[in-house]
């Protein structure tokens, strides 16, 4: 993805820089508007992506301002909709599928492991699915046992699928951002209980690239 005003020099665009004060659910927002602005291949869809609550306040607007092509609610159908996720990969666009629940991913498991995961190996290369899923964990009352699971694990041992789990608002929007941009597919899983985690924030557009570790200390015995 080729946006002139992503920032990826982290040396400007660092963890402890001055910024606004917004929430993680913010943060992703803007990840999310920033990819719509600057990419036209970048669409949204899944369960509640258009409704006031807009998927905990993540996507609330998106729709008004980018339309109905772009940013649309969907019936509940997990496989179906992974496999639709992937053809539009697979055509040249960069779906992000919102799936509320991580325990129900385990009905698209079928597409998840055996076709978006495999696929750019299967064509040795020559295709790629750059797709993210977005998914939450955490529970909360009453939410039950089909509702409160972490699963992040079990897709972590997926040869092909990147897993990236944000844990503040910074990060948020950074890694959503690095997802999107991404030419793997990605399992992009959210803890709503870190929603209203508020960080400073840069305005500006930034990735933080996936699978390196932030260095919150150094030392010479252990670095955290």
């Amino acid at each position: 993805m080729s946006w002139d005003k992503v920032c990826i020099d982290l040396t400007t665009c660092r963890h402890d820089a001055p910024g606004r004060v917004i929430t993680y659910r913010e943060a992703l927002r803007e990840a999310l508007h920033t990819a719509l602005t600057e990419d036209p291949t970048v669409f949204i869809f899944g369960e509640g992506v258009d409704d006031p609550a807009g998927v905990f306040g993540t996507t609330t607007g998106l729709q008004k301002e980018f339309g109905k092509k772009r940013v649309f609610d969907t019936p509940i159908c997990e496989n179906t909709l992974t496999g639709v996720a992937l053809g539009a990969a697979l055509a040249g666009m960069r779906p992000v599928l919102v799936h509320m629940r991580t325990d129900f991913l385990l009905v698209s498991m079928d597409q998840l492991v055996n076709h978006v995961a495999k696929v750019r190996y299967m064509f040795g290369g020559s295709v790629t699915a750059p797709l993210v899923v977005r998914s939450i964990i955490g529970g909360g009352w009453g939410s039950a046992a089909q509702h409160s699971q972490a699963l992040q694990a079990l897709f972590a041992h997926v040869p092909g699928l990147k897993v990236v789990m944000p844990s503040s608002a910074y990060d948020a929007k950074g890694l959503l951002l690095a997802s999107i941009a991404d030419n793997a597919p990605v399992i992009f899983i959210e803890h709503r209980w870190l929603y209203d985690h508020k960080e400073n924030v840069p305005a500006e557009a930034y990735l933080i690239p996936l699978g390196k570790a932030l260095v919150r200390r150094a030392g010479s015995d252990i670095t955290l």
